[in-house]
């Protein structure tokens, strides 16, 4: 039992469901693409509380689509195996054998995790790879090379980037009542497995399935000015100038950018939040108290 159930009053629990009353009717039968990592993916409280989550939002009429990494669990493996994970530019390398592991853990282990987490709360949930139906086609990932002339690259392996998302598998489970549970992996021309960043995933489906929302969870509370405050609020155009004066650096960069693309490509709004704070999903969903920073859309 959360401290909020156990200590709330009737009248204060009545006044918290009468304040999400027009988030839901607003958001009816609205897609929220989510991608779920960091804390929330890890602390057993935390992904109980995920979980249900998830489930309310469906209940409710929201469609939610779950997109998830999975980096420590692929790490654990690779460790057990003998193998350091390497990465250029934020990328994983990824050699046949890594590619192995990162599908098994990816493919296997985390997504039937989520999947039952999700089942086990009241859910129908089901766990789909880009594989399935061909539904994510990739192609090779190819990293210019920092201060080198252009078409200098790096290759890393089987490291993929998104060349068509194919979205009536999604649609078919949403109209039957299902939760897809999406790991990041693709398929190839002919046949080859590419392992693809989930916040890219996240953001490129959410704009093929042409999302209400597009929410990542993250392990810090939004993006931050210089000052460390919290930007409740922001533009696309109000990041590119924070990007270029350093001000968003290091590990927020790879989430803002598929965050910026689905911003501006018809994604009405892109949440960056809090994944360490319990029901982070519901209390920037259908609550008047966010829990992190909504880009708006251009």
């Amino acid at each position: 039992m959360s401290a909020l159930s156990a200590t709330a009053t009737p009248a204060l629990k009545a006044e918290i469901l009468a304040e999400a009353l027009p988030y839901i009717r607003r958001f009816s039968n609205k897609t929220i693409v989510v991608k779920y990592g960091g804390n929330a993916m890890t602390d057993p409280h935390l992904k109980e509380c995920f979980a249900r989550d998830v489930v309310l939002l469906k209940l409710v009429g929201l469609h939610p689509v779950v997109v998830h990494g999975g980096g420590p669990q692929i790490e654990s493996l690779l460790a057990r195996v003998g193998k350091k994970g390497e990465f250029v530019q934020g990328m994983r390398v990824t050699d046949a054998e890594t590619m192995d592991v990162v599908e098994m853990v990816l493919g296997g282990q985390v997504n039937k995790e989520i999947v039952n987490l999700i089942n086990q709360s009241g859910g129908k949930a089901i766990g789909l790879t880009g594989k399935d139906a061909n539904f994510i086609c990739a192609r090779k990932l190819l990293i210019q090379k920092k201060d080198a002339p252009l078409g200098d690259v790096i290759d890393i392996g089987q490291v993929g980037e998104i060349s068509h998302i194919d979205p009536s598998p999604i649609a078919l489970l949403d109209q039957g009542g299902f939760i897809p549970v999406i790991a990041p992996i693709g398929a190839g021309e002919s046949g080859e497995t590419y392992n693809i960043n989930a916040d890219i995933v996240a953001g490129k489906l959410a704009e093929v399935l042409k999302a209400e929302k597009l929410v990542l969870l993250t392990n810090t509370p939004g993006v931050l000015d210089k000052s460390g405050r919290l930007l409740t609020g922001i533009t696309p155009a109000q990041i590119d100038e924070m990007v270029a004066d350093g001000t968003l650096s290091g590990g927020m960069l790879p989430k803002i950018s598929p965050a910026l693309d689905a911003a501006r490509n018809g994604v009405k709004s892109v949440h960056i939040i809090d994944g360490r704070v319990e029901h982070c999903l519901l209390l920037e969903i259908l609550t008047d108290h966010g829990v992190g920073t909504m880009i708006k859309s251009c």
